[in-house]
């Protein structure tokens, strides 16, 4: 199986919102199914990470840092399919993930960004590593599986 990194499996989700469904994605909303992914294909995968990319418990939920960097500017405002997803994009690739990718859309694609934030302040990933006084606590893989395995 491909190795995917975050960002691969943002471009999909953001692709996916612009042709199955004609949604936006804001850079909170898809942090969130960043979040949800991972969790869904731990426990589908008997333990295999969606992508190893760092996660960290933030004030507004579960973040993967470096696409929080490559996101900021675009606010609270949609994320723009044609400056992010890049040209090498192609759906073949997502073909032994996409089931969970897909399921992932279905399941917390119809809630608002807030809404996603707010379940994940509800959830042990988050809540066992978020310090609001301390920063950059990674949520680990291991947090991931033990909660939704």
């Amino acid at each position: 199986m491909k190795t995917f990194t975050a960002r691969e499996i943002a471009e999909w989700f953001v692709s996916w919102a612009e042709e199955m469904e004609d949604a936006d994605l804001t850079p909170l909303k898809l942090q969130k199914l960043l979040y949800y992914a991972k969790g869904a294909f731990l426990r589908a995968s008997g333990g295999v990470p969606l992508f190893s990319d760092r996660m960290e418990a933030w004030a507004h939920g579960p973040v993967v840092v470096e696409l929080y960097h490559q996101l900021k500017g675009c606010g609270r405002n949609a994320i723009d399919p044609d400056t992010f997803v890049s040209d090498e994009f192609c759906w073949d690739d997502f073909r032994d993930v996409e089931e969970v990718l897909i399921e992932t859309w279905q399941k917390y694609g119809p809630y608002s960004a807030w809404a996603l934030r707010n379940k994940t302040h509800t959830e042990s990933p988050w809540l066992k590593n978020f310090n609001a006084d301390e920063r950059a606590i990674e949520i680990s893989d291991a947090d991931l599986k033990e909660y939704f395995c």
